[in-house]
């Protein structure tokens, strides 16, 4: 019990550290990268609270589906020559050495709760996923839409920014072309 105890503070703390990154950070790609640690961290609180289910769903729908989402709108956001560069220059390595190594922690967090064979005080209560999605779209249903709706909106305005040309400010900042 004692360790899960200390697994749970760890990844409490790790979820704080990487949330706070993912906030902070100028780039999108590398705020992406911390919110995945951040989901990530979260789950394993989830595991180790007893609740291998809602873990499970964390990584699935948050983790997984959002975060594609959320990178499919920077791609759609980053068009150009430029942003090609900026692109290669976040991808360097000194880029990915934060979030590994906290994506490392959890890992071996993750091992060590699930070699643990001690005996568990707490009681694991099986939740069916018909329980889930009949909570979802039974007493939550107005909510789920509305997060539907507002993903929408998103998707759809990322699409409109990123087909927007750079427009001149005023007429007589524009290049006149001369005609010979």
């Amino acid at each position: 019990m004692y360790s899960m105890t200390i697994l749970f503070y760890i990844s409490s703390f790790l979820a704080i550290v990487s949330t706070i990154m993912a906030i902070t950070r100028f780039h999108p790609v590398h705020a992406l990268l911390y919110l995945v640690v951040s989901f990530l961290a979260v789950s394993l609180i989830f595991l180790t609270l007893g609740t291998p289910f809602i873990a499970v769903l964390e990584v699935i729908v948050y983790a997984g589906a959002i975060i594609v989402l959320f990178i499919f709108v920077v791609m759609m956001l980053n068009l150009g020559k430029d942003t090609a560069l900026q692109e290669k220059h976040w991808l360097r390595p000194k880029v990915w050495v934060g979030p590994s190594l906290l994506v490392l922690i959890l890992l071996i967090e993750l091992v060590v709760l699930l070699l643990n064979t001690e005996n568990r005080e707490m009681e694991i209560v099986a939740v069916d996923p018909r329980k889930v999605s009949l909570s979802l779209f039974g007493e939550y249903i107005i909510a789920l839409e509305l997060v539907g709706f507002l993903l929408m909106a998103g998707i759809v305005g990322a699409a409109h920014i990123g087909k927007q040309k750079k427009k001149v400010l005023h007429r007589f900042l524009k290049e006149e072309k001369i005609e010979p």
